[in-house]
């Protein structure tokens, strides 16, 4: 019997089975890695991503992201990459030559399609006839929707923030509450999916500053800290301070964002795993924090990570954001950390990105790059890790898996500083202060 095995050379050998077995005891253990790499590459071939939302700046830098693992060696998922199809659906499609800028190195493995995500037979439908493994869901589309889609057919799921449609179309019934009314719907359907994989609010902020807490905590095991404080100072301005307009508020943050955050949501905090609010407007309190030489005074807002968090660790905790306001400010940066308050001390940890530097490695703003790291974390743990299913926030990924997600997020974002201050400011409560009457 004879057999042609065309992955050992671009030509083939001819192989003469009874012969080779009988005079070669390494013909198996060549044959057997043949076959390896055959699979390997039947593996690799099977993943199809899709990115719901690809139009938008996050996905941008996404995409830039997994362009740069793509022609990386050593980078964790460039084998996963290198066969893979990518999808790309946004309501608002922009041409395939504005994705040929960003990620050149996969532009042939790119098919756009432009979708309303709201229809979702369509999407369940496109999912199944597409083979989708994972989606990356960068969209303003309905999570628990899309978690249901991809629970039905088996496909993995990662997102960058919790969104709920019902929650955003009637914003006068939920005015002050909109983000824990968004959770708590999310948290009724949860335990619902156990047919897939899902990652959720694996941005930055949400997403990362778990991970710098309970790496900070993991090295100070016999040590609780009574709160935590995510903050987070976007400096960013004009490069051109002359196109400034008067009156007008500047931020990475999208403007939707905001809005929701600060004009329609009461301050929220935790305690005793228990989300709290407080009946000011959130731009009447300012808080203050201090990571070493970095002192800010910030709002108190709702967040994710705040709740994941201090429902996991059972500590006090709240969101303080400060955006710019220092008109003399050329391109500033983005800066995210958490601070954990001890009886006698505070820790810290942060990562702070100009950026200049951020358009110099991916082309796109530092926020936005910040985020997509925690997506690209996200995504290499469900395709390297082997985690159970089930759906995880960051923390509770930390927690209940074995995952390499701190190691996986270092391949890009670096420099993260740490370190103590001597004494402590105290909970939340004694770092606040008025700044307006209601």
């Amino acid at each position: 019997m004879t057999m042609l095995l065309g992955d050992l050379g671009r030509k083939g050998l001819l192989f003469n089975f009874d012969t080779v077995v009988q005079t070669s005891p390494l013909f198996w253990h060549i044959l057997l890695r043949i076959l390896k790499n055959r699979g390997d590459k039947m593996n690799d071939r099977k993943l199809v991503l899709t990115i719901l939302g690809s139009a938008g700046g996050l996905a941008r830098s996404l995409l830039a992201l997994l362009n740069k693992a793509s022609l990386d060696p050593h980078d964790p998922i460039q084998q996963k990459l290198y066969n893979s199809t990518i999808h790309l659906i946004d309501y608002n499609q922009r041409p395939l030559d504005y994705y040929q800028s960003i990620c050149p190195n996969l532009i042939h493995q790119i098919t756009i399609h432009q979708m309303d995500l709201k229809d979702t037979i369509i999407l369940r439908n496109y999912l199944k006839e597409s083979h989708t493994s994972i989606v990356i869901d960068v969209s303003l589309a309905d999570t628990v929707e899309m978690l249901d889609c991809c629970n039905q057919l088996g496909v993995h799921y990662v997102n960058s923030a919790l969104e709920n449609i019902y929650i955003q179309d009637h914003a006068n019934e939920y005015k002050g509450f909109p983000l824990i009314e968004r959770l708590r719907f999310f948290e009724k359907y949860k335990k619902e999916y156990t047919n897939l994989k899902a990652i959720i609010c694996s941005g930055m902020n949400p997403g990362v500053v778990q991970w710098m807490a309970i790496e900070l905590m993991n090295h100070y095991p016999n040590e609780q800290p009574l709160a935590c404080l995510i903050v987070e100072h976007d400096s960013s301005f004009l490069k051109l301070k002359s196109g400034a307009k008067k009156n007008a508020v500047y931020t990475t943050k999208p403007p939707d964002w905001f809005l929701t955050s600060a004009i329609q949501s009461f301050p929220m905090f935790m305690r005793n795993r228990t989300p709290l609010f407080l009946y000011e407007q959130v731009y009447n309190l300012e808080f203050m924090a201090t990571l070493g030489d970095k002192q800010l005074h910030g709002c108190l807002m709702p967040n994710e990570a705040v709740y994941f968090l201090c429902k996991q660790f059972d500590m006090e905790g709240g969101y303080l954001f400060k955006g710019n306001d220092d008109t003399e400010c050329l391109i500033g940066e983005n800066l995210v950390g958490v601070l954990l308050v001890y009886p006698d001390k505070e820790r810290y940890m942060y990562h702070a990105l100009s950026h200049e530097g951020s358009m110099e490695r991916i082309k796109t703003n530092a926020a936005y790059f910040q985020a997509a790291s925690g997506l690209y974390a996200a995504l290499a743990v469900i395709l390297n890790d082997g985690i159970a299913n089930g759906v995880y926030s960051v923390d509770e990924l930390l927690v209940k898996t074995n995952n390499h997600y701190g190691q996986y997020l270092s391949c890009h974002l670096t420099d993260f500083v740490c370190g103590e201050n001597a004494q402590t400011d105290g909970l939340l409560f004694k770092r606040m202060k008025y700044l307006h009457s209601s």
